[in-house]
């Protein structure tokens, strides 16, 4: 988990949220979190196999989640 300046951290997870992520990776260990800071379908968070997805120049990692980059 990344933090900011003041130690909060950028990205949490609940206990159901890392079982689903560890569920998901049994199939696809190798994934990633995107979050467009678009509108409609693009804002909300999306699960991607790591390979399939190109990341940007302006893309910010905010930390990781259960050693899943987001």
């Amino acid at each position: 988990m990344e933090t900011t300046n003041n130690d909060q951290p950028r990205v949490t997870a609940t206990d159901s949220a890392i079982a689903l992520i560890e569920e998901i990776r049994k199939d696809h260990p190798d994934i990633l979190f995107h979050q467009s800071g678009g509108c409609c379908d693009g804002s909300s968070p999306m699960c991607y196999p790591a390979d399939d997805f190109v990341v940007g120049d302006h893309d910010v990692k905010l930390g990781e989640i259960a050693g899943v980059p987001v």
